[in-house]
């Protein structure tokens, strides 16, 4: 099976590139993150990634293009469901991808994390799927969360403290902020 892996970064690759390759797949990954700010975050995370799929001979696409703009655009006023927004789009440029160049499934690093949703993740997935004819690859990559990290580390990855959005970066860094915060202000 050939298999287009959506990476969300390096860190989060190590993991589920491991364990896809273990299975007999042929895992290329696919760099595709317009959520990602400041730009200087979104050059780092972007070059961990190359050097990653290097390290571990993983073929990558990369889409390099900063998307803030957009990104921004769809989910001012709709920061409660920003989250949503942002998957079904990566996951939908991943698929839409994934088609272009003839592989046989997708799925996504975003599978690997503790702190992403996992289950609209993968209805998101699923959903995609079915609409696009795309055979969808699922696994709960977070049984590995630990041994991805120690790898990552012994890798000297760089390891970002927080999702990527303007908003996440705000949740990790302001103690007096929370999702009620963004609900209050809507």
């Amino acid at each position: 099976m050939k298999l287009l892996l959506h990476c969300c970064c390096g860190p989060c690759s190590v993991y589920p590139v491991d364990t896809l390759r273990e299975s007999g797949i042929s895992v290329t990954g696919f760099f595709f993150n317009p959520n990602i700010h400041p730009f200087k975050e979104f050059r780092r995370r972007l070059n961990t990634a190359e050097v990653y799929s290097k390290q571990a001979s993983l073929p990558m696409l990369i889409d390099n293009n900063y998307g803030l703009i957009t990104f921004l655009r769809a989910v001012v006023n709709n920061e409660s469901s920003r989250c949503l927004y942002c998957y079904r789009e990566r996951l939908k440029t991943t698929v839409l991808k994934a088609k272009e160049c003839g592989f046989d499934s997708f799925s996504t690093t975003l599978l690997y994390s503790k702190y992403q949703n996992h289950s609209k993740i993968k209805e998101i997935c699923e959903e995609l799927s079915k609409t696009h004819s795309l055979s969808f690859y699922y696994d709960d990559f977070r049984v590995g969360w630990q041994k991805g990290i120690d790898k990552s580390i012994d890798l000297n990855m760089y390891r970002q403290p927080y999702c990527g959005c303007i908003y996440s970066e705000q949740e990790r860094y302001d103690k007096t902020f929370s999702s009620s915060s963004i609900d209050a202000i809507s």
